[in-house]
């Protein structure tokens, strides 16, 4: 099915192009959103009448979007949802949730303009891209944390807040609880070996010293 673009779509053309699309792609989503017209001879003739106005307008709406891209570029999107101790989401984030986020901070954004593969499953930063004009798209982070703290933690360091670190610190902590463990069971049998010689030397010194008075007493005996 033939096509007239009204403005820019990605690896599809630019404003004014006459491209080939399924008609299912152009039914559905091109000629409803207004982004394209069925290529009809009236309709040639209707936008290469208008070809300059059209132009005009999406150059202004254009540089409203750069302008509304430069203070959106950037922006952390902070999200509170429930998690387990892996940091697996108990639900998700989807591109309605970070639409809503985004207008909660001031800016406009329909969940149409959000591009997410799939829905967020994890805590974490996780940048998303917001297509702001057919030429215009800006970057923003999602923050989703278990809480407000946990997402001012993320900003400020960059990662996110898990249970992984916690985890290997016990681990970590256990195996150096266990050496040390083996350290004292060596020391004290170290020191238990030391006092039975200690103690072995001792009766030893004592039946020599025995002996030897016995063998004082039969020479005076014998004199």
């Amino acid at each position: 099915m033939e096509i007239i673009l009204l403005e820019r779509i990605e690896k599809l053309g630019q404003m004014g192009d006459v491209v080939s699309v399924k008609p299912g792609y152009a039914r559905n989503f091109l000629l409803p959103h207004k982004k394209a017209v069925t290529a009809t001879k009236a309709n040639k003739e209707y936008f290469e009448g208008q070809r300059n106005q059209l132009e005009a307008q999406n150059l202004e709406q254009k540089k409203d979007a750069e302008a509304v891209g430069a203070k959106l570029e950037g922006l952390f999107v902070s999200m509170a949802r429930q998690a387990g101790d892996t940091g697996q989401l108990y639900g998700s984030v989807n591109a309605r949730d970070i639409s809503a986020g985004i207008t909660e901070a001031g800016f406009s954004v329909t969940r149409s303009q959000v591009s997410l593969n799939k829905p967020i499953k994890t805590v974490g930063l996780h940048e998303v891209k917001i297509s702001l004009h057919p030429e215009v798209a800006v970057t923003v982070t999602a923050n989703v944390a278990r809480s407000d703290e946990e997402a001012k933690i993320q900003e400020r360091t960059g990662e996110a807040v898990d249970a992984a670190p916690d985890a290997e610190v016990m681990a970590t902590a256990e195996e150096m609880f266990d050496e040390n463990s083996e350290d004292a069971s060596l020391e004290s049998s170290d020191e238990v070996e030391a006092g039975v010689e200690a103690g072995t030397d001792a009766e030893v010194e004592t039946e020599a010293k025995e002996t030897g008075d016995a063998d004082i007493d039969d020479k005076e005996k014998d004199a």
